[in-house]
C-alpha cells in the first residue's frame, strides 16, 4: 500500500487506458497458469505486522516519518496514518524453524525499534486499533506524507459522492462522520503470507475462509474505537466502513463493497482476479509502459503492474497475491483479518495456528468447504468479531458451536498435524499452540483482558481509564508474555 504513485489527476483517457491495460494482464495471467510458470517448490510463508505509535502519556504520536528516520532500517515502513508504522519479516520455511526464525526476528526487530523511536517520543504497541484514538485525530492532517494514501483517499471519497459514515452497535453505540479514509489507519493488522501451487491456491483460499471466524474468535483485540466498547474486534466492521465506496443507493443495487469477504466458494486462483476485474473500477488507473505479453513470449516474467495495483486497493481478508522474486513468479494467500499482538509470542501462535490449520484443511480428502455453504462462513466471521473468545459459530457435522471448544476438540489437534507436514518442529508447534489452547481454557484474549482493564478502573473518565490500560499493556506487551498469563 505504501507504493508511490506519481499521477495525482485522472483523466476519462487514463481511465480508459488503464481498463484495457488491466484486462490485458488478466489475459495474460491466465495463459501464465495455463502453462504452469509459477514457482511451486518448497513454499515459503511470511508475516507483516502493523504497529500503533504513542506518546508517554498514551495518546497517539503522529511521528512515523521521524520513527522511520531514527530506525533507519529498510524492514520498517510508512503505513497510512501518521501514527502507523509497519514491519515486514523475511520469509521463511517452516521446516527450517520458520515459526522460531519470525519470532526471534520480530522481537529483536522491534526492541531495537523502540530503543531508537522512544528517543523522539515515539513508543509501538500492537493492537488491533489504538484504544486512546479521539475525533481529532481522524482529519486529513493524520494522513502520512506519501501522496498515495492522500490521492487514495480522495479517490474513495469521489467514487462515493460523499463523507464516510462509521455505524456500529456493539456494547456501546458509535456513530460518526469522515471527510477521508483516515478511520482506515485506525485498523493495525498481522498478515500471513503462505506460498502456494496455482493447483492448491483454491483449496488455501478456501479453507483459509473457512477458518476465518475461528482465527478472529480467538485472536480479537480490539474492542475500543473513539472511546466507545463496540465489537471484540472492532477492525472488521470498521475496516469494511471507512474504505466503502458505495452510497446507500449503490449499496441497495448490489454492488459489491471494496472490504470483501466475497461471495462464494472458488475453484482457481483465476476466479478472485476476473472478479476484481469485473466488479471493481480503478481507484488508482496508473498505467506503465510493459506489454506484458510481449514479456512472456520473450521468455520473461511480466511484472502485471495494473492487475497487482488494482488487487491492492480490493480489501479481501484473505487476499490472493501474484508477485515475482528473483525473476520467476509465485502466488500467495494473504490473510488479513488478524490485530496485531498483544505479544510478539501471541502473535506468533496466531501464525502457528493458521498455518497449521490452514495446511491440514487445504490437503484433506473432503474438503471442509463442501460440507458448509459460503454464507454460514461470512455469518460466523462477523459473530466472531463481534462477540470474541465468547462466539458460538456454526461447524459441519457438529453444529452450533462455541469457537473454543471447537478449537480445543477439534482443530487444535488439526493444527498440530498441519504444522507437522510443514515440518515444523514438535517442540515449537507445542509451544506456540498451547497459547491458543490456554487462551480457550481461559476465556481470555487480547480484547477480553483489555476490557477488563478498563472496567478496572472503575468510574474514571473513559479517556483516563483507557490511557491507564494501554500503558499497563505497553509495559506487558515488552514481556512476552503471553496475555492470556496478564493478571
Amino acid at each position: 500500500m505504501g507504493e508511490e504513485v506519481d499521477a495525482q489527476e485522472f483523466s476519462r483517457a487514463d481511465r480508459t487506458r488503464h481498463r484495457e491495460k488491466v484486462r490485458r494482464n488478466l489475459d495474460v495471467f491466465a495463459r501464465m497458469l495455463r502453462e504452469a510458470r509459477f514457482d511451486t517448490d518448497d513454499p515459503m510463508t511470511g508475516l507483516e505486522v502493523e504497529l500503533n505509535l504513542i506518546d508517554d502519556a498514551g495518546d497517539p504520536a503522529l511521528k512515523n516519518a521521524e520513527a522511520l528516520e531514527a530506525i533507519a532500517s529498510p524492514d520498517f515502513q510508512t503505513e497510512l496514518g501518521q501514527f502507523n508504522i509497519e514491519i515486514n519479516g523475511a520469509p521463511a520455511k517452516l521446516r527450517e524453524g520458520g515459526l522460531t526464525t519470525f519470532e526471534e526476528s520480530l522481537r529483536r526487530s522491534l526492541n531495537d525499534a523502540e530503543e531508537k523511536s522512544a528517543a523522539i517520543g515515539a513508543h509501538m504497541v500492537m493492537i488491533g486499533i489504538l484504544p486512546t484514538l479521539a475525533d481529532g485525530h481522524m482529519g486529513l492532517d493524520s494522513l502520512s506524507a506519501n501522496p498515495r494514501y492522500k490521492l487514495l483517499s480522495e479517490q474513495i471519497l469521489n467514487a462515493r459522492g460523499e463523507d464516510i459514515t462509521i455505524a456500529i452497535d456493539g456494547v456501546e453505540r458509535l456513530r460518526t462522520t469522515s471527510d477521508s479514509i483516515v478511520p482506515e489507519a485506525a485498523c493495525t493488522s498481522t498478515q500471513f503470507h503462505v506460498q502456494t501451487s496455482p493447483d492448491q491456491f483454491a483449496a488455501y483460499w478456501n479453507a483459509s475462509q473457512a477458518i476465518a471466524a475461528v482465527q478472529v474468535a480467538v485472536g480479537a483485540n480490539a474492542p475500543y474505537l473513539l472511546g466507545k466498547e463496540l465489537w471484540r474486534e472492532t477492525r472488521i466492521p470498521l475496516f469494511e466502513q471507512a474504505t466503502d465506496t458505495r452510497s446507500e443507493e449503490l449499496k441497495a443495487q448490489g454492488v459489491r463493497p471494496r472490504v470483501w469477504f466475497g461471495e462464494r466458494w472458488i475453484t482457481s486462483v483465476f476466479d478472485l482476479f476476473e472478479e476484481n476485474v469485473r466488479f471493481f473500477p480503478a481507484l488508482l488507473p496508473v498505467t506503465d509502459d510493459e506489454d506484458p505479453l510481449t514479456v512472456l513470449e520473450e521468455g520473461g516474467t511480466p511484472n502485471l503492474s495494473e492487475l497487482r495495483l488494482h488487487n491492492g486497493t480490493i480489501y479481501r481478508w484473505n487476499r490472493p497475491v501474484y508477485d515475482v522474486a528473483g525473476g520467476v513468479p509465485h502466488l500467495r494467500v494473504e490473510n488479513r483479518l488478524l490485530a496485531a499482538g498483544p505479544t510478539v509470542a501471541d502473535t506468533i501462535a496466531n501464525a502457528a495456528f493458521y498455518f497449521g490449520l490452514v495446511r491440514a484443511l487445504a490437503e484433506s480428502e473432503r474438503p471442509l468447504w463442501s460440507q458448509m455453504s459460503f454464507s454460514a462462513a461470512e455469518e460466523n466471521f462477523h459473530v466472531a468479531a463481534r462477540q470474541g473468545i465468547d462466539a458460538q459459530i456454526y461447524w459441519p457435522g457438529v453444529g452450533q458451536v462455541r469457537a473454543t471448544e471447537l478449537v480445543l476438540r477439534r482443530l487444535l489437534p488439526m493444527a498440530r498435524e498441519g504444522l507437522a507436514s510443514w515440518g515444523a518442529s514438535q517442540e515449537e508447534s507445542d509451544r506456540l499452540l498451547g497459547i491458543i489452547e490456554q487462551r480457550c481454557l481461559l476465556g481470555t484474549n487480547g480484547a477480553e483482558w483489555f476490557v477488563q482493564r478498563v472496567k478496572a478502573e472503575g468510574g474514571r473518565d473513559r479517556y483516563d481509564a483507557l490511557r491507564a490500560a494501554l500503558l499497563d499493556y505497553r509495559e506487558r506487551m515488552h514481556t512476552n508474555e503471553p496475555s492470556h498469563t496478564w493478571d
